[in-house]
């Protein structure tokens, strides 16, 4: 290969030229072997072609310019006639100039007019890393702007644009007629060319690269190569970053309001700032609004999204048919954050408020039964950490009162451990103090101090030994005591004081060995924990109301979930553990029971599991095998007839693309003395996914009540009354997503009716207009 590097000048032409020198051809061997092309996809004579070009890409044989005015050639030959000041390039002809490298099979440079004529499988390459192909270009000498014919486009980010032909300026802007653009892959994962999920068709297009926008008219998107709905106005960021426009609108059809689209705008305001406005446009209510504003800081980001439309409300106690009431103001807003001021001290915030309790079932936002705001301030240390926060819970529960909900404000604990191990062991300081308020209900306030120390350590025979020792001291005030339902949860009006001392020591003994082609591990567990007697009924309970005896707290130190409530007394607690694995499979299991040593009547109410001094027995058993399959089965057996009073069956079986979710849930726990979440209830639960074709998938779930009267004398199902279905169909691949749904709710929660609602959603990656 010959090459030359030419200078531009205005003073003097150069004299002299370089010719080409002789290339070698070396004759070799080929093996003899037959290799089949793949199939090509060929655009219609006279349409954009946005398949892959058999071009390589701008080649660096040419000797780098190292001036403006110089151009770096490299081709297999050169021809230079003096009198035109033509040159003629041919043959891997290979160019640059001011970093813009160009590839063709034939060059022509007029030096004179400056224009470059490249022609045969034409690549052009900017600094940028776009590269543009074309059958024939057009170009001046600054390599930078011209005209294309056949020009397909190759932005960084893999998106595409082609057309019949293209015009280049030497700003970068590109001028497309008749032009396709798509961001979809061309090639399937084995390298075959494929047509692109989606594409935009337009009779002009033009890239903006200053503004990195990419302008449309007479635009119309083909899905699957059919044609849809015009995009007049149709615009779109050229890369992955976003930009302001209509983003693809959302429809549905519900029993409660009728036909639905949603259209949202989104308003880039700056790169760490953007709003989302949606209108939701209903045949059977009145518009709703939607905003959401997000922003990122210096030191965290935040989110604010809002509801707001007006319509009547209809009670959460009301069936059957319901007359329009009066039309007010409905609305929700929520907002959430986190900042991290530094890398010990955090602040995180959460908030959500509905105008009424079935505003968010009726327009379908959400299904939870109480809104929970908080806010937490967090110093995490070396050996300290210190949380302030606070909650408030707003509730949408037919039948609760407001007025009795709680607000946590503060709520401050602060724990130290120190470094210097006390008789070899770790001990940790741990201060708390809660303010609870009602507007219409009993008020409560708790500080305490406490300490423990916990020494693990091995024995000679290889059993594992933990010792703990826990004192605390707690001082409670609380009035409005009477206003509580439930006396057990009062305590006493005032001030009271509690002290709390608790030792225990826990063992474990594994066993190992060889296990058909595995390795299994059988450990014994045995605990045991000693409490002085304590005044707990004489305390407020704030967070320790509801419990039910299972494997996870077992052999805690305290079985109730909070600090209210403290278990006395002595027990011992026994059990054993035991594990199976080998390469990709695994099965775990526990069972235990605990014996109280005292015959004091027992703070945990009947149904519990723990009310007599002989505990229900309870476990848990895991099977998995590699990602395919997760069974976990969790029980509590009745200690004096092992009739079962829990059982709970979860199963996860499939790969990502198809799975099934199984669930099955029986609380048969005669608790009537609390009015908490406690009641007997039968529940079965499936979900799915079965992946079909290329990219296509059948989904669908639904919750079904079992519960019959024998469980629940106050329950109001049959033992076998759905709840809610799913079904859907949708289609995903690496630039589409189409969903479409079909659900059925079977009970009416206010104005949230129930009947069969359809949702169809379409979401193109890098689109708006």
């Amino acid at each position: 290969m010959s090459w030359a590097l030419f200078h531009r000048s205005t003073r003097t032409r150069p004299l002299w030229l370089v010719t080409a020198s002789g290339v070698a051809l070396m004759a070799c061997p080929v093996a003899a072997q037959q290799s089949v092309e793949p199939p090509q996809i060929e655009a219609p004579q006279g349409q954009p072609d946005l398949q892959n070009r058999d071009v390589s890409t701008a080649a660096t044989d040419a000797p780098a310019s190292r001036a403006e005015d110089q151009i770096g050639f490299a081709a297999d030959n050169i021809n230079y006639d003096s009198d035109s000041d033509i040159v003629v390039a041919e043959g891997n002809v290979a160019m640059n100039r001011d970093t813009v490298d160009m590839r063709a099979n034939k060059v022509t440079w007029n030096r004179k007019t400056g224009e470059v004529v490249a022609e045969g499988d034409v690549a052009i390459k900017n600094p940028e890393g776009d590269t543009a192909y074309g059958d024939r270009i057009v170009l001046t000498d600054t390599l930078r702007d011209g005209v294309v014919e056949n020009l397909l486009v190759v932005l960084d980010n893999g998106a595409r644009l082609a057309a019949v032909k293209g015009t280049r300026f030497d700003n970068g802007n590109i001028e497309l007629e008749n032009a396709a653009y798509t961001p979809c892959p061309v090639e399937d994962g084995s390298g075959c060319p494929k047509n692109p999920s989606w594409q935009v068709r337009a009779v002009r297009v033009i890239y903006d690269r200053a503004k990195n926008k990419i302008r449309y008219k007479g635009a119309r998107i083909e899905l699957f190569g059919l044609p849809l709905i015009p995009l007049p106005g149709l615009s779109h960021p050229a890369n992955q970053q976003a930009g302001s426009g209509l983003l693809v609108p959302e429809i549905r059809l519900a029993r409660s309001n009728g036909f639905e689209i949603a259209v949202p705008y989104y308003l880039r305001i700056a790169s760490d700032r953007d709003i989302t406005i949606t209108p939701h446009i209903y045949t059977g209510a009145a518009p709703m609004l939607e905003g959401e504003f997000r922003a990122l800081t210096d030191v965290g980001s935040f989110r604010i999204n809002g509801y707001a439309t007006s319509s009547s409300v209809v009670p959460l106690n009301v069936s059957g048919p319901t007359v329009p009431g009066k039309n007010e103001f409905r609305g929700y807003l929520e907002s959430a954050g986190k900042f991290q001021f530094s890398p010990r001290w955090s602040f995180t915030f959460s908030g959500r408020i509905a105008t009424d309790r079935t505003f968010m079932r009726r327009y379908d936002i959400s299904r939870d039964d109480r809104l929970r705001s908080t806010f937490e301030l967090e110093r995490i240390g070396g050996s300290s950490y210190l949380s302030i926060a606070g909650w408030a819970t707003q509730t949408l529960r037919a039948g609760d009162q407001q007025g009795q909900q709680p607000i946590a404000l503060p709520i401050i604990d602060y724990r130290q451990r120190f470094a210097d191990p006390v008789l070899g062991g770790q001990v940790e300081l741990q201060l708390n103090t809660l303010a609870i308020g009602r507007t219409s209900g009993q008020d409560t306030q708790r500080a305490f101090a406490g300490a423990s120390w916990n020494l693990r350590g091995l024995t000679g025979m290889g059993q594992e030994v933990v010792l703990t020792a826990l004192v605390r001291g707690d001082v409670y005030h609380s009035d409005e005591n009477l206003l509580t339902s439930v006396p057990g949860y009062r305590g006493k009006s005032g001030w009271e004081g509690r002290g709390i001392a608790a030792v225990a020591a826990d063992m474990r003994w594994p066993f190992i060995g060889e296990f058909a082609g595995g390795t299994q591990t059988l450990t014994p567990r045995v605990q045991i924990v000693a409490t002085p007697q304590l005044k707990n009924l004489d305390i407020p309970n704030e967070d320790s109301r509801a419990f039910d005896l299972e494997d996870s707290n077992l052999f805690a130190i305290n079985r109730f979930s909070g600090y209210d409530r403290f278990e006395d007394g002595a027990r011992i607690t026994y059990g054993v553990e035991w594990n199976y694995s080998r390469p990709g499979f695994n099965v775990s299991s526990v069972i235990g029971q605990s014996y109280r040593l005292s015959d004091k009547p027992s703070l945990f109410p009947d149904g519990t599991g723990l009310t007599d001094r002989t505990s229900d027995v309870v476990g848990r058993t895991t099977v998995a095998y590699k990602d395919f399959l997760r069974l976990t089965h969790r029980f509590r057996l009745d200690k004096d007839n092992l009739a079962i009073r829990r059982n709970e069956f979860d199963a996860t079986i499939g790969s990502r693309s198809t799975y099934a979710v199984l669930g099955y849930s029986r609380l048969n726990r005669d608790i009537l003395l609390l009015g908490e979440d406690l009641q007997d209830r039968e529940e079965a639960r499936v979900g799915g996914r079965v992946a079909f074709a290329k990219n296509w998938s059948i989904f669908g779930s639904a919750i079904v009540d079992l519960t019959s009267k024998n469980d629940d004398p106050l329950s109001v199902a049959d033992g076998f009354d759905p709840i809610r279905h799913r079904l859907g169909v949708a289609y995903d691949d690496e630039c589409l997503s189409i969903a479409l749904t079909w659900r059925r709710d079977y009970i009416d929660t206010g104005d949230a009716r129930r009947g069969n609602s359809f949702s169809f959603r379409i979401a193109f990656r890098n689109l708006g207009f």
